[in-house]
């Protein structure tokens, strides 16, 4: 069971199959069914997992394999609710690839969602054309990320925000801002006080958060707390945050 791909029209063709005489069949199509035929070989008889992204994930042995289709008998069927409260990661824009790391780490982790910020001391900054391409980018990282960790949810990634996107935002969802001189530790946090809706956590790029920035967040109702006594890099934070949160909630 060590293959597991996305299928996003899965939910649709199970529907259909079940609803069919016969075994449920259901195929994985495009780029994803030639990686499994022709580069890691799947053939015959072997066990798949496919999922939908969207808490649907299927079990089943390989009744045909061709690199443009990888059809399968359907065995089990599995469906997860989303996570509840949601976490989301707003990762500022930061030179070289340490915001697109960010990205696969957190999905890895258990992310729900993922926001860029175009942050007042990012480096990196995106215009109109390169905000559509890097936001799709960010995706297909996430998306391959959700595959190698076997996930049933993948993460959306949201459009570019603003600082003042996030401080409207924090006036219905729990937003924490990371900031190592905050005077609260981020594990102090339990269930009760993360909520019920969505936790955002914002993380500031290579220069951290500006006090600006900063101080408006916390007029919206945004929180400001501490990883620990060290100053991590803007690749690794919100990993760190997504993980103290995960056992805060119990995901862990």
């Amino acid at each position: 069971m060590a293959h597991f791909y996305l299928e996003e029209t899965l939910a649709a063709q199970l529907a259909d199959a079940e609803a069919g005489p016969g075994e449920p069949v259901v195929r994985l199509r495009g780029s994803d069914a030639r990686h499994a035929a022709t580069v890691a070989r799947v053939r015959v008889g072997e066990q798949l997992r496919l999922g939908d992204g969207a808490g649907l994930v299927v079990h089943g042995a390989v009744v045909s394999a061709e690199p443009g289709e990888v059809a399968l008998a359907v065995d089990r069927v599995e469906r997860s609710e989303r996570p509840r409260p949601s976490i989301h990661l707003v990762q500022a824009l930061a030179k070289g690839d340490r915001d697109e790391l960010a990205v696969q780490a957190a999905t890895e982790l258990g992310v729900d969602g993922i926001i860029p910020w175009q942050a007042a001391r990012s480096v990196a900054r995106w215009d109109a054309a390169k905000a559509a391409k890097n936001r799709e980018r960010w995706q297909t990282i996430a998306r391959e990320a959700t595959k190698q960790s076997v996930r049933p949810w993948m993460p959306t990634v949201e459009p570019l925000a603003t600082t003042a996107d996030l401080a409207a935002r924090a006036a219905e969802a729990t937003v924490l801002v990371l900031e190592p001189t905050a005077e609260h530790a981020i594990t102090a946090l339990d269930a009760a006080a993360l909520g019920h809706g969505d936790v955002l956590i914002v993380v500031g790029p290579e220069g951290g958060v500006a006090p600006e920035e900063r101080q408006r967040l916390v007029a919206g109702g945004a929180r400001a707390v501490r990883l620990g006594a060290s100053v991590l890099r803007t690749s690794t934070a919100g990993p760190a945050a997504i993980a103290v949160l995960s056992t805060r909630l119990g995901r862990w």
